[in-house]
């Protein structure tokens, strides 16, 4: 369920991000916006956004960890240490 929220997060992003290079493009073609100028402003929009969704992504996991812990369960590394305890 989770990956599906961000999936459908990410999703929205891409469409947004296709309706603003519609219009820069609509723009440039007026003549209201040099070209350079438009791939300048895209580019920081795409790294923005990309600052953006690794913000939310490490976000996610340390609320994650915090469940887990709050929950008492059981993590991949306590699995793997009472393997090793076990032999």
């Amino acid at each position: 369920m989770l990956k599906e929220l961000l999936n459908t997060g990410f999703g929205a992003a891409a469409i947004i991000k296709e309706r603003v290079e519609e219009e820069i493009k609509t723009l440039e073609e007026k003549g209201k916006l040099k070209k350079d100028d438009a791939k300048s402003f895209l580019e920081s929009l795409e790294q923005k956004g990309k600052d953006e969704e690794q913000k939310a992504k490490d976000e996610i996991k340390r609320i994650l960890k915090e469940v887990v812990n709050e929950l008492g369960l059981a993590t991949k590394e306590d699995l793997e240490k009472l393997k090793e305890d076990l032999k």
